[in-house]
């Protein structure tokens, strides 16, 4: 007889468990709906002018947008995630069931059991997303653009355009799905003269064995080259066809190689370790150098004031070097970003521990009412979130504060609401 009331004892909890739970997932939806249609209508304007406008095919815009949907899904995930619980938990508390269950003798931690669960599982997802699939799809993006791009060279080099990559300025003619009439590149030669190509045609075309590399094939080729050594002097050729290279990250900022935000943690952890093995190596080479220099200050030899101020200065200036190389703001963007990766996956949990107390004893209005307060919050953790990340950059901010201070500030108050919960 025990035994079997301990059964509906335990049947009786996941019974209720369930409910909560479903009643969150709705709720969450709603939540990850708005906030994914925010999100991907500011991703689709910024692909509008750059991809949509252009003669692009069906197929190729359904999958960049297929790839988008990784950035926009790691965005959504922590925002509806405490939206979601305000607008669960105070819809439950506002129609008396909390209270209900409560009467029944089943305290707070025990409906804060299946949010929390709900809690660790949104984390868990926030991160796979965010460290596999974003990677992937960013990869296959990258792949896919540079198919478009040599099949409508429209979408990089406009028709009667000017552009500048690098140190190579590209004027075109008419541009259609064919290819490129009446290029003119201005450019520089590996012994800096100056040097005008024109061609009558020209194709973009791909490198199989470098895929950072792209190609214009040009035909007709007229080529001047101005010698700065001997002035008035120019050499020139003519061609009936040409290999111009143009790396991929000069043409277009869709197709560079990927950025730590778009990398696994494995990877940028990897990152950080190389770059610091790289820093230490220049420290260890500049500290000899001051070693030697204060070496030689010492020494009578170099007692002269002239030559002391000559090499003091290079000593200034080689301890800047070692500054400058300690903090390198590429190696700072790596942790940052480290670093960010899982404060905002477990930020899913942390919105929900911070929800709960919150919307516990809400009277009325309870989902308005939470939806409104969790875009207040999100708003307050988003800004934090971008201040950190630009102390980090910019002031050399330790990347473990910046990137983990707002979820400090939002589990500090959840705690402390949820202590107050319950001790009621």
């Amino acid at each position: 007889m025990v035994q079997q009331g301990s059964k509906l004892y335990r049947s009786s909890y996941i019974t209720i468990y369930k409910y909560i739970i479903i009643e969150f997932i709705l709720s969450f939806a709603v939540a990850f709906l708005f906030f994914f249609f925010i999100f991907f209508v500011n991703q689709l304007l910024l692909m509008a002018e750059d991809i949509l406008s252009k003669n692009v095919s069906l197929k190729h815009v359904a999958l960049i947008v297929l790839y988008s949907l990784p950035a926009i899904i790691s965005f959504s995930l922590p925002f509806s995630s405490l939206v979601g619980g305000l607008m669960s938990v105070g819809r439950l508390s506002a129609d008396k069931e909390i209270l209900a269950l409560q009467s029944l003798g089943i305290s707070f931690k025990r409906l804060f059991i299946p949010i929390s669960v709900m809690g660790i599982i949104l984390s868990l997802f926030s991160f796979m997303v965010s460290d596999y699939f974003l990677p992937v799809s960013t990869i296959k993006f990258g792949k896919l653009y540079r198919e478009i791009l040599y099949s409508s060279p429209e979408l990089e080099l406009e028709s009667y355009s000017v552009k500048q990559f690098q140190d190579s300025i590209i004027i075109t003619g008419k541009v259609d799905d064919t290819g490129i009439n009446n290029l003119i590149i201005i450019d520089k030669t590996e012994d800096k003269n100056n040097r005008i190509i024109s061609a009558q045609r020209a194709r973009l075309i791909g490198d199989l064995y470098n895929p950072g590399v792209t190609s214009l094939k040009l035909s007709n080729v007229f080529s001047l080259t101005s010698v700065l050594k001997q002035q008035g002097d120019f050499n020139y050729f003519t061609s009936s066809r040409m290999i111009y290279n143009i790396l991929l990250k000069n043409i277009s900022f869709s197709i560079r190689n990927l950025t730590p935000r778009e990398m696994s943690s494995l990877d940028i952890y990897r990152g950080i370790k190389i770059k610091e093995k790289k820093r230490d190596i220049l420290i260890l080479q500049n500290k000899r150098e001051i070693d030697s220099l204060t070496s030689e200050l010492s020494s009578e030899y170099y007692s002269d004031s002239l030559n002391y101020i000559k090499l003091d200065s290079l000593y200034q200036k080689i301890y800047n070097k070692e500054i400058k190389e300690f903090l390198d703001r590429n190696l700072q963007i790596y942790k940052i970003e480290w670093h960010k990766k899982f404060s905002v996956s477990i930020a899913c949990l942390i919105f929900l521990l911070f929800s709960f107390p919150i919307s516990i004893n809400s009277k009325k209005n309870s989902k308005s009412l939470g939806f409104g307060i969790g875009l207040f919050i999100s708003i307050f953790y988003w800004s934090l979130l971008f201040a950190g990340q630009t102390l980090g950059i910019r002031m050399n901010f330790s990347p473990l504060i910046s990137m983990w201070f707002p979820n400090f500030v939002i589990f500090t108050f959840g705690v402390l609401f949820m202590m107050v919960r319950f001790k009621r």
